[in-house]
């Protein structure tokens, strides 16, 4: 009874089993130039093969359902007829090398297939069962180095197939990923040149030639290979390839136009649309980027990096509420995943919730903390995550809480170290202790002392403290006579400009110039160089250098606010000063600095209540900037809000005390000593009897 009922759950199995999966059985091998056509006997033994194939794979799903090991060693038995009926099919070698694995029978496998060589060295199934089995024990991941032999002896055989059977695609697709696995990808291209010799469109030889032929860099090679078989046929897998190689090589425009083709081809492949949204947010073309990542949400609706990306682009058209929302959908379809955490916490950061986003970000360092198995990944993602966590803790003024996160980042490796000193020596830089950071500067240079960062890093600091000469010498000392010369004219541009010593930083920042070979390089270059003649009340000069890098980035932000400021500052253009400002904040809508010079703006046009709530959120922004407290200052008082005037004044010139050397400016210490003093008698006539509103303080 027993037996019976073995036997009709197997029947229920057989009929079960979709045709589909039937399907999966042996192909016709294909016939070699030359050979004769299949005879009766051949086809005879097609069939039989077929059937226990069949057969194979049914006692296979068994023992899957069961576990019971006798289903096993009955699918081993029926896919060994089936191999030996049709030794070249490789779909009954993987089925059977992979039931042997998942018997446990490695061993067995192996001798088998090693005792018939050992008769027979020219016995071409042997070779193939023995390679399927070795390629079968190294899985999906990346090869160990437990693993490496077994790459080797899987070499060994795949090679010798080819020697035998130079026409086995197979054989020489395992051969080449091997050899990628063994980083020869040299040789590897080779064998997949060799095949495309013999088949110009073989598409999966094509494929890892264009992978191996783009991890070297040779983008352009790659292209014109799948030019010339585009000619021939085209296929969506070729466009997408060639939609991948001009991408490395920086052509998002032909990018495109593959992308797009491989979509109208096979519209519900969804490798092409993440190529094409790939390509059109290279172009910066948010609005169809958004369009094919949205069809991506549909095509792949559990994916969460799909989200991801929809979240990043509306963060940077600075939409962040629906940034906020594909980031939140994300984390419903990957709970706990880091990535999603860090895009999670740079949303909120650029929202100006540093709380949530130090939650989020300490959240996702307790979880990788808690791995049990600490990794060279696992340290680098920590890293990430404390230089981020250190740096909203530095925008949250909250600078022990920033100084503790990167201490603690400190013991995670040598660069990961570094990068953890460079964040202590910016975060006591905010902090205005330069003390502290010459000294940190100076623990960084001992224990990295072929970094020349944190040399540059020194002669700043030193330049923010007044030590002008002492800065320069550092940084001339580090001239090389190469083009490399030019970041460090530009540091020392920056030197001489906060020593107020114009000239030299106007010569310091031409001599970078002369070293530039692209515009866009120049953008820094340019920059400095209109804050150098603004500062010098040079204002046509100042103006030239800064439509200078407008016309190369119309979008710089750093450029729009200070031209724009300085133009409201002078009182002149006002409505043009306002449109650059607010150009500004449209990419950087929370920088406490932009919204200080939009609330200037605002001041100078006599819009006030728009430029206090503009002050107000600089200053929520930037509570220590003494410019932006006096700005606010003048708004109240203008608005008849003394009391209010004097006390932001007040904490303006506490702020002027606690500034760098560099950053003292007498001529605007006084004037503020002036109003305040002013001010402060003109609140004390107030309360006598017949007082009269008081004038703006000169």
């Amino acid at each position: 009874m027993k037996e019976r009922l073995g036997v009709l759950a197997l029947l229920l199995v057989a009929v079960l089993i979709p045709s589909a999966i039937l399907a999966q059985g042996p192909p016709p091998a294909a016939a070699t130039p030359g050979q004769s056509p299949a005879t009766p006997a051949d086809e005879q033994a097609r069939a039989d093969a077929f059937y226990a194939f069949t057969m194979g794979h049914i006692y296979e799903e068994y023992d899957d359902a069961t576990s019971q090991s006798e289903y096993a060693n009955q699918a081993i038995e029926s896919y060994k007829k089936a191999y030996a009926l049709d030794p070249r099919s490789p779909v009954i070698g993987e089925r059977l090398a992979e039931i042997y694995f998942k018997a446990q029978r490695i061993r067995d496998a192996v001798q088998e297939a090693q005792d018939i060589l050992k008769r027979d060295p020219e016995n071409l199934s042997a070779r193939r069962l023995l390679a399927h089995i070795y390629v079968r024990t190294l899985g999906d991941s990346a090869v160990t180095p437990g693993q490496r032999d077994m790459v080797s002896r899987a070499v060994e055989q795949f090679r010798e197939i080819l020697r035998l059977d130079p026409s086995d695609e197979d054989a020489a697709l395992w051969l080449a990923r091997l050899y990628r696995m063994q980083n020869d990808p040299d040789k590897a291209a080779q064998v997949m040149r060799e095949l495309l010799q013999r088949e110009p469109d073989n598409e999966a030889a094509a494929e890892q030639l264009t992978q191996l032929l783009l991890d070297q860099g040779k983008g352009a090679e790659a292209i014109a290979m799948l030019e010339g078989m585009m000619q021939r046929a085209a296929s969506p897998n070729l466009l997408d390839l060639l939609g991948d190689a001009y991408t490395q090589e920086r052509q998002p425009v032909k990018a495109e136009v593959a992308y797009r083709k491989a979509v109208e081809m096979d519209p519900d492949e969804p490798s092409h649309h993440h190529g094409l949204a790939q390509a059109l947010v290279a172009q910066e073309k948010y609005a169809p980027a958004i369009q094919e990542y949205k069809k991506l949400t549909e095509l792949e609706p559990d994916k969460a990096e799909n989200y991801l990306h929809l979240a990043e682009i509306y963060r940077q058209l600075n939409q962040l509420d629906l940034a906020e929302e594909n980031v939140l959908h994300a984390k419903q379809l990957a709970p706990g995943d880091l990535e999603v955490m860090y895009y999670e916490s740079t949303i909120y950061e650029a929202q100006g919730r540093f709380e949530d986003a130090i939650r989020v970000l300490s959240s996702a360092i307790s979880g990788v903390k808690n791995q049990s198995q600490p990794s060279p990944s696992s340290r680098r993602t920590l890293a990430i995550f404390y230089e981020l966590l250190g740096r909203l803790y530095r925008e949250k003024e909250d600078y022990a809480s920033a100084i503790g996160t990167y201490q603690e980042m400190l013991h995670l490796g040598d660069e990961e170290g570094r990068r953890a000193r460079m964040g202590m020596i910016d975060t006591y830089r905010a902090e205005r202790d330069l003390p502290k950071a010459l000294d940190e500067a100076q623990k960084a240079m001992q224990a990295f002392p072929q970094d020349r960062s944190f040399r540059v890093t020194q002669a700043l600091l030193l330049g923010e403290d007044g030590e002008t000469d002492k800065a320069a010498k550092i940084l001339t000392a580090m001239f090389t006579g190469t083009a490399e010369d030019r970041e460090i004219d530009l540091d020392l541009a920056q030197v001489y400009e906060r020593g107020k010593r114009f000239a030299d930083a106007e010569s310091a920042a031409r001599a970078a110039e002369k070293l530039t070979t692209r515009p866009s390089d120049n953008e820094m270059i340019w920059f400095m160089l209109g804050a150098i003649y603004e500062r010098q009340k040079k204002y046509d000069e100042a103006e030239q250098e800064f439509k200078r890098v407008l016309g190369v980035n119309p979008q710089n932000a750093a450029v729009l606010n200070y031209y724009g400021y300085m133009l409201a500052d002078r009182g002149e253009r006002l409505e043009e000063a306002t449109a650059l400002v607010k150009r500004a904040l449209d990419e950087d809508p929370n920088n406490g600095a932009y919204l200080d010079s939009l609330g200037w703006a605002y001041y100078k046009q006599n819009r006030l209540a728009e430029a206090e709530a503009q002050l107000r959120k600089a200053v929520a922004r930037d509570s220590h900037d003494p410019t932006i407290r006096d700005h606010l200052g003048d708004v109240y008082f203008k608005a008849g809000k003394s009391a209010l005037a004097a006390a932001e004044w007040e904490r303006a010139l506490n702020e002027w005390r606690k500034a760098l050397p560099s950053e003292l400016e007498p001529d605007k210490i006084a004037t503020l000593e002036k109003k305040l003093t002013s001010v402060k008698q003109q609140l004390a006539q107030q309360k006598s009897p017949g007082a009269t509103k008081p004038d703006f303080p000169k």
